[in-house]
Order: structure tokens, then C-alpha cells, then sequence
């Protein structure tokens, strides 16, 4: 399936801790929270940083780029909304921020360590932030070769 707009699968569950999160999914970017005092990147959301324990937790873009540090190909999905999509890959994407993050990576041959970048995608009636592979001029840092 190419259109995973016509999903039926639940949503995020939305709090005040992770409107910006998904706010900025919606509009096809990618915000992870930045600790003030230590000067790291954070996710999943939280309400103190945990390399730090400080509070100062502000919403900043991220890149978008990463790597992929494993995947799994799904057949058989946990939800039946995910069914038509099947076989789809999910997987630990290291941002180049720092945080890793579980998400969807679009592609068909996926491969431990290839660059990725941001490809915001529909999914059911939500935009989720998912991968896909960067072109051979990017990179995880942003920097070229």
C-alpha cells in the first residue's frame, strides 16, 4: 500500500507535554526539546531533562537527518488498521541531535547505518514524522562528503 493516508489506526494520544511534538509533526517538521543547562537533545518528551535532571526544557527544530541503528520488517502488525500496509519496516533512528526515535522508515531495503532523512507522512488522518533514505550527499551531521 502507497497510501498510508487511507489507514485506519489510532492516533497519538496528545498531552501538554507533547502538543509541540505533534504540532510540529502536523506541519511537517521535526521538534525535540534541548536542555538549557547541559546543552542536549531530548526525547521522548519529559518534564526534566535525564542526562541532567534540570527543567529548562526548550522546544527546537531538529535537522531531520539520522541513522538507522536497526529495523524490523513487519508482516504481521499488532493493530489490523496497519494490515494493508503490511509488509512495512519500522525502525531505531539515532537522530543526528543525538536522541533515537522508534518510527516508520520508508523504504523497501533497508540497511543498518544508512543515512536517513525527515519524510513527514500521513498516516490515517495524522502526519507522522517518518524516514526515509537521504540522498548520497547527505549526511547524519548535515555535513557533505
Amino acid at each position: 500500500m502507497n497510501d498510508l493516508s487511507d489507514l485506519k489506526v489510532p492516533g497519538p494520544t496528545i498531552t501538554q507535554l507533547t502538543a509541540p511534538f505533534w504540532d510540529a509533526a502536523e506541519a511537517g517538521r521535526l521538534h525535540l526539546q534541548h536542555c538549557e543547562a547541559c546543552q542536549r537533545a531530548v526525547f521522548y518528551p519529559r518534564r526534566i531533562c535525564p542526562h541532567c535532571w534540570s527543567d529548562r526544557l526548550v522546544w527546537r527544530e531538529a535537522s531531520g537527518r539520522g541513522h538507522l541503528k536497526s529495523f524490523s520488517i513487519v508482516h504481521r502488525p499488532g493493530h489490523p488498521g496497519w494490515a494493508p500496509a503490511a509488509p512495512y519496516v519500522v525502525g531505531l533512528v539515532e537522530l543526528a541531535e543525538g536522541p533515537t526515535m522508534l518510527s516508520l522508515v520508508l523504504d523497501e531495503a533497508p540497511s543498518v547505518g544508512m543515512a536517513l532523512r525527515l519524510r513527514p507522512t500521513r498516516v490515517g488522518d495524522r502526519r507522522l514524522p517518518a524516514f526515509e533514505a537521504a540522498p548520497t550527499t547527505d549526511s547524519p551531521t548535515g555535513d557533505t562528503p
